[in-house]
């Protein structure tokens, strides 16, 4: 693959990721995502739950959370009334490993 592709290739991730970056880029999002990868993924926890570990409102905690959704960072689990917010390895924060995968790949080439 000449570097012309790779570099296309990789412009094609970032463009991809922008979401995901803009998204756990904010300091309060990854305080958030700290408190559910300290649990157990399939189980989730719930806005109060994260209220209580972040010391944030809950107003706050939803808006990061819909943010996180909506870049594909976490996923919910509905249970009756009950939402359950969770990280999963399939969600689009793959697509960082992908992007900074590929940076490797052209970089090694050069060192």
């Amino acid at each position: 693959m000449t570097k012309e592709e790779q570099l296309h290739i990789i412009k094609e991730n970032f463009m991809n990721c922008q979401k995901v970056l803009l998204a756990i880029g904010d300091e309060t999002r990854q305080s958030i995502l700290l408190v559910l990868m300290a649990t157990d993924c399939q189980t989730g926890l719930r806005v109060g739950e994260i209220t209580e570990q972040t010391h944030l409102s809950r107003p706050a905690v939803s808006h990061h959370l819909k943010i996180l959704r909506d870049a594909g960072v976490i996923l919910m689990r509905k249970e009756g009334t009950k939402n359950f917010y969770y990280i999963d390895i399939r969600t689009r924060l793959g697509l960082l490993k992908t992007l900074v995968t590929d940076i490797e790949s052209l970089l090694k080439e050069y060192y």
